[in-house]
């Protein structure tokens, strides 16, 4: 990530539709292979395989010229204070600012629509 002036300082938070923890890791983890059609992560479900983060995912983050972070819906409110819809992603600058709402999040169907929909609103 290059430190251009307008992007200097400015954060693309992403949250995830999950709360952190082993045991949690470990439900999502079983839900999403046994019944993912209900699966409550679409972020989850398209940005990680079974084996971890995406390749083509974790390529694109780290070429954006911003930083990114990843947070569970726990960590966020923790951090943030702000009761939110889940998943969704947020650009924090001065302030916290919705970046892709849930039902944009929801109607994804692959990695490549997310990876539009932030080029778009980059």
């Amino acid at each position: 990530m290059s430190d251009t002036s307008e992007n200097k300082g400015r954060t693309l938070i992403f949250v995830y539709n999950a709360d952190s923890g082993l045991l949690n890791t470990i439900v999502d983890y079983a839900h999403k292979i046994t019944s993912p059609q209900t699966y409550p992560c679409n972020l989850c479900a398209i940005t990680f395989g079974n084996l971890g983060m995406k390749s083509e995912w974790k390529n694109f983050v780290e070429s954006l010229d911003i930083n990114v972070e990843f947070l569970h819906r726990d960590e966020f409110t923790e951090k943030y204070k702000i009761q939110g819809k889940f998943p969704s992603a947020f650009m924090k600058n001065e302030e916290l600012i919705l970046f892709i709402n849930q039902k944009e999040m929801n109607a994804l169907k692959s990695l490549d629509d997310l990876i539009e929909l932030v080029r778009e609103n980059l």
